[in-house]
């Protein structure tokens, strides 16, 4: 079959030929429709993701959207290694296997589900965002952190500040459930303050993270409080990506002096299946209904090598064989 293939770890998988994959006990084959470049793809390709590929030559892609040999359509993920989604066929588990609803083209599907449960889940299952609560997302102007942002405001918050780099982006955050927008730049000294002044006296009680490193510190440090009569609720950190670092420096007295709590999501931190299966037909839902929207942009599979370095800006990369 034609597919992207990853020859050398650290290098762009190129499009050429692989073994056609034969489905196993528990598994479909799926004729791949479309699958989406995510940010973890290419960190695993990249070998900087701890479920980075183990064998090469392999496949990448984590998820797709696609056909089973019924002819059932299905949005899919969890490919047996060396198989990925981003090639003509795929094996998948039949436990990761659902429907998609017709409404849906399959750009957008293959596009939507990865960041969309990601994003909800973050505030839903991990944050336990509660309705009329304030909301920071770092790092808001990428895929994921847009639909955190419109994810939040669907689950009740009431205020979202977006915090990213892209200045356009931040003005279209606006029209997508961002009551205030704060623009990451340097030093960090002027981003703390500046998160001080959007949290207000209420401040933040759930923070999603994409960014990681120095933006994470400026708002490690704007939580710090030196009066020592003060009281304050939990401010529940969501850590989801590391776009800015891979570390951080975590002063003691941020964690003391302000309720702070730092959890994580991601491969391996993720929920039972059945609140999986709930998120994922809750954002679909939201899609169908307009509620949530995600911009994307086809690219066909013998175009893998040119797409996979370059930088959205907010738009999904989706292949298509």
């Amino acid at each position: 079959m034609r597919a992207a293939v990853i020859h050398t770890t650290g290098e762009p998988p190129r499009y050429g030929e692989f073994d056609d994959p034969v489905a196993g006990e528990g598994e479909a084959l799926v004729r791949v429709s479309a699958a989406a470049i995510t940010n973890i793809a290419r960190a695993r390709a990249a070998g900087t993701h701890y479920s980075r590929h183990e064998v090469l030559p392999a496949v990448p892609g984590i998820d797709g959207v696609g056909r089973t040999e019924d002819g059932t359509r299905v949005y899919f993920g969890g490919p047996r290694e060396p198989f990925g989604t981003m090639a003509e066929y795929a094996p998948a588990p039949r436990a990761w296997l659902a429907p998609v609803p017709d409404v849906l083209d399959d750009v957008t599907a293959a596009a939507l589900p990865n960041p969309g449960v990601s994003a909800w889940l973050s505030l839903s299952h991990r944050a336990r965002l509660r309705e009329g609560e304030s909301v920071l997302v770092l790092g808001a102007t990428g895929v994921t952190g847009r639909l955190a942002v419109q994810s939040a405001k669907l689950q009740g918050a009431r205020r979202v500040v977006a915090a990213g780099r892209d200045e356009a982006s931040l003005a279209r955050l606006a029209g997508l459930g961002a009551d205030t927008t704060v623009r990451i730049g340097d030093p960090a000294t002027d981003l703390a303050d500046a998160l001080v002044e959007a949290a207000g006296e209420d401040g933040f009680d759930v923070v999603i993270d994409y960014l990681w490193g120095a933006p994470t510190e400026a708002f490690v440090r704007s939580v710090i409080r030196g009066d020592l009569s003060a009281t304050r609720g939990r401010i529940r950190l969501v850590q989801v990506g590391e776009m800015a670092g891979t570390e951080i420096r975590l002063p003691a007295a941020a964690l003391r002096s302000s309720g702070l709590e730092i959890v994580g999501i991601g491969t391996g931190s993720m929920p039972e299946p059945q609140v999986m299966s709930a998120a994922f037909e809750r954002v679909l839902a939201a899609a169908t209904a307009g509620e949530l929207s995600i911009d994307t942009e086809a690219v066909p599979l013998s175009g893998v090598a040119e797409a996979w370095g370059r930088d959205g800006r907010g738009t999904r990369l989706v292949l298509v064989p």
